[in-house]
């Protein structure tokens, strides 16, 4: 990750926010841990309000598409979401849970916002996990498509 990143917030734009596991490793590789991150972002929206427009969460990475909180910024969003996800998951013999820092791509149009959310629903299929993004549940997917019953419920945004 580049050091010295600038990040812009307060425009109102929507953020395209990548994160990793420590080391890259398939630390979220269970269903449980998968569901248990599902749960975890739904209890860090509510507590902040944020708009949540799409997600995938995959073995070792997350990527969300989310608006700015009422309530901080994302970056006090991704590390309330990361220091919950760790303690509620600690594992034996990891050092940390998640790879320091996170990516943070401003998102200021429509066609912009498509291509992020095609990009995040196709990123299981791409990486060979199912043949359908319908298949994957924990992503925004099904919200989209109607295929499928969604794990969280999205904000769609014009």
């Amino acid at each position: 990750m580049p050091r010295n990143l600038k990040r812009y917030y307060g425009a109102g734009h929507l953020h395209f926010i990548t994160f990793s596991c420590h080391g890259r490793f398939a630390l979220l590789g269970t269903e449980d841990a998968r569901n248990a991150l599902v749960q975890v972002l739904n209890e860090v929206r509510a507590k902040y309000g944020f708009a949540l427009v799409g997600y995938v969460v995959m073995p070792e990475h997350i990527h969300l598409l989310m608006g700015e909180p009422k309530s901080g910024d994302p970056s006090t969003v991704i590390q309330s979401l990361k220091l919950r996800v760790s303690k509620r998951m600690s594992l034996p013999g990891i050092p940390r849970f998640w790879q320091p820092r996170f990516y943070d791509f401003n998102v200021w149009s429509a066609k912009k916002r498509r291509e992020k959310l095609e990009y995040m629903h196709r990123n299981p299929v791409t990486r060979g996990l199912v043949r359908d993004p319908k298949d994957w549940v924990w992503s925004s997917y099904a919200s989209y498509s109607g295929r499928g019953m969604p794990l969280l419920a999205v904000d769609f945004v014009s």
